[in-house]
């Protein structure tokens, strides 16, 4: 498939992130259309299978290069549209199926390369296919959110473990790696039938992998570089602080079934950790699946300290039982998100543009 072809399916994830985003933002109590309202209690499934289901599954379909590879993100894609349409029962089922060729995906890289960060990723993708089915068979999302907080943790712990090959050998990194990711694993099993072991669990899990990233992640050695590459070690440093603020709330309190607890955890989590993660790798990863040109500017920081501070808005609001602190948090969290989102496309549309020109004029010059 060529990168023009992938555009659509990008476009899908990127409405099911949309969506998800008003979702949440209806849950939280902000006066939305009655549409956005009815999606609120569809606001993880859309983040995690929608979204982050689609375009990582679309990005690891470029990797693999398989044509069937891609047929995992269309039906997320396809499954988030659905959602949105009021039939969650079918988007459930286009989930399920997109989880599954996902993980056939991690599969065939775990068959073609047996190391570490490719088993990681595999149990990543292994976390996003039960979640997905158990959802599908009737547990609640507050069931399965583990499994599917595992499948992001796992999946961006397997991609930093993979750069951590660049560092010199280190039999403490080697050693110490899988406990955190076990302990996660563990805690996706136990806690649907038994919440306050899973959340101790997970909260454990949470906290040594954010030790363990911090401690050997190569970001200690690039934030000391300029531009993008600092930006990078920016954000997934400042990323593991909410990674570890998740896990130290979840082993403290456990992980309660909802409340103001619930979703300190898990905003701290999805918002603070991987929204930081996904600001430092998107003008990485975007050129590589679409073969756009993301250029490099300072303005990135303005969207990651919004995030960061949102974050910590809503922390406080949540922990103080402060519902106003918990909905301007909230609303942050979407602003800083969706100027990340506008952002970004406007320097690769003028980008495009700009090397478009370009060619033009080359071809008219003379010989």
């Amino acid at each position: 498939m060529v990168a023009r072809e992938r555009i659509p399916l990008f476009v899908l994830g990127a409405i099911g992130l949309l969506a998800g985003i008003f979702a949440g933002e209806a849950r939280i109590g902000w006066p939305l259309p009655a549409a956005m309202v009815d999606l609120a209690v569809v606001h993880g499934p859309l983040m995690v299978c929608a979204f982050f289901g689609t375009v990582i599954g679309l990005e690891r379909a470029v990797a693999l290069d398989r044509a069937w590879g891609y047929m995992g993100p269309l039906a997320s894609g396809i499954g988030g549209i659905a959602v949105i349409a009021g039939h969650a029962d079918v988007g459930a089922v286009l989930f399920a199926l997109g989880s599954a060729i996902f993980a056939a995906m991690a599969a065939v890289v775990l068959f073609k390369q047996r190391a570490l960060f490719t088993l990681v990723l595999g149990l990543g993708a292994a976390s996003w296919l039960l979640g997905t089915v158990l959802w599908l068979t009737g547990f609640s999302v507050n069931s399965v959110v583990v499994f599917w907080s595992a499948f992001l943790v796992l999946t961006i712990a397997g991609e930093r473990l993979e750069l951590s090959r660049f560092l010199p050998p280190s039999r403490d990194r080697a050693i110490t790696a899988p406990i955190p990711l076990a302990l996660l694993l563990l805690a996706a099993f136990v806690q649907p039938f038994h919440a306050a072991l899973g959340g101790g669990l997970f909260g454990t899990g949470l906290l040594l992998l954010a030790l363990w990233l911090v401690r050997h992640d190569i970001a200690r050695r690039t934030i000391r570089q300029t531009g993008l590459t600092r930006f990078m070690a920016v954000c997934l440093l400042s990323g593991y602080l909410w990674l570890a603020v998740a896990g130290a709330l979840a082993l403290i309190y456990g992980l309660p079934e909802a409340g103001y607890v619930y979703d300190a955890i898990l905003h701290s989590l999805f918002v603070g950790f991987v929204f930081a993660m996904v600001f430092g790798h998107a003008p990485v990863i975007l050129p590589a699946v679409l073969r756009v040109v993301v250029p490099y500017t300072w303005f990135f920081y303005v969207p990651l300290v919004v995030l960061h501070l949102s974050v910590a808005t809503r922390l406080l609001g949540d922990l103080l039982e402060n519902d106003w602190l918990r909905s301007e948090g909230g609303l942050c969290n979407a602003i800083a998100i969706i100027l990340f989102l506008l952002t970004t496309a406007t320097l690769t549309i003028r980008a495009t543009r700009a090397r478009t020109l370009s060619r033009k004029a080359g071809n008219k010059a003379p010989a």
